[in-house]
């Protein structure tokens, strides 16, 4: 019997888009909300694979974006059907909206959602909005997208103060099926992987325990994917999955799918620290934010989500 899967429809991208897709045993799919770390676990997953730093084409190209509508979707599958390493694919569709494999494993990436709120502000801000609504127009229509359009544009959330904008995000009550950028989309987003975290092909990783420990967390993730590396490679792997190395490695690295919609892909790897919401939010912000995700999530995924594993 199969599983009727949801739909996500967001301006960006369609779940549907995963519809038909043929898995191969040993597929990785990445799964998370923007900015929790998937771009990092994808960098992980690619270093683990090729046990080298020195990665065979950019990030983007091995490890695509199926569901966002920049490119039609036939293009997507071709190129990773023409792949012949393994295959890790990204996602920020909710597993529900995924097919379920047991060949597949699913990795979910979680992070403090205030400090992810900080991070989309600062992401939006470099992004080319316009040309991301170009590429849409031309993969909906196989070209044909307005000559005279602006395509360097910003839209109005992009101008927001980050308190401001943290509270808009924390507040907005939209739902995830057609707008997966809010703290209730998160949560949503999260516990879907929560609920399925004792299955041997989902694995969790928090954005905390990679700062902390990204060696450690590193051979775990190893093991579960069943790769055997040489222990004297570990320490160029790890060293290139540190935030420095990535950001000095952004044009390869950052997530632009090769369409040049990142202003400045170094400013993608801002900073990679945690707790820099704290200087952005009043006591009673901090209040307010504490009644509202209790609303949308269950203690033991608030506190992992919070604290990761520690």
């Amino acid at each position: 019997m199969t599983t009727q899967l949801a739909r996500y429809l967001t301006p960006m991208e369609d779940s549907s888009r995963w519809d038909g897709f043929e898995f191969r045993s040993g597929d990785i799919v990445i799964n998370s909300p923007a900015k929790c770390g998937t771009t990092w676990t994808q960098t992980i997953c690619a270093l683990l694979i090729f046990q080298t730093p020195r990665l065979p084409a950019p990030l983007s190209s091995m490890s695509p974006w199926i569901d966002m509508l920049v490119r039609p979707k036939q293009e997507v599958w071709e190129r990773l059907a023409a792949q012949r390493h393994r295959r890790f694919i990204k996602t920020h569709i909710p597993l529900d909206g995924i097919p379920a494999d047991p060949r597949v494993t699913y990795i979910t990436v979680g992070r403090d959602p205030r400090d992810v709120a900080i991070s989309l502000r600062s992401h939006g801000r470099n992004l080319k909005r316009e040309v991301i609504r170009r590429l849409i127009h031309q993969a909906a229509h196989s070209g044909g997208a307005d000559a005279q359009a602006p395509v360097d544009g910003h839209d109005e959330r992009d101008l927001l103060d980050e308190r401001t904008y943290l509270l808009r995000w924390v507040d907005n009550d939209d739902p995830p099926y057609v707008n997966l950028d809010s703290l209730r989309a998160l949560i949503w987003t999260q516990e879907r992987a929560w609920m399925r975290r004792a299955e041997p092909n989902v694995i969790l990783l928090h954005y905390a325990d990679l700062s902390a420990d990204l060696e450690g967390q590193m051979r775990r993730l190893a093991a579960r994917l069943g790769i055997e590396i040489d222990e004297n490679r570990w320490p160029e792997l790890v060293e290139a999955a540190t935030f420095e190395q990535m950001r000095d490695r952004a044009a390869e690295l950052a997530p632009d799918e090769q369409l040049g919609y990142i202003r400045d892909p170094e400013r993608f790897f801002r900073s990679g620290k945690s707790g820099e919401w704290q200087q952005f939010l009043t006591a009673e912000d901090r209040a307010h934010y504490d009644r509202r995700i209790a609303e949308l999530g269950e203690p033991d995924l608030l506190e992992w989500l919070h604290h990761g594993s520690r």
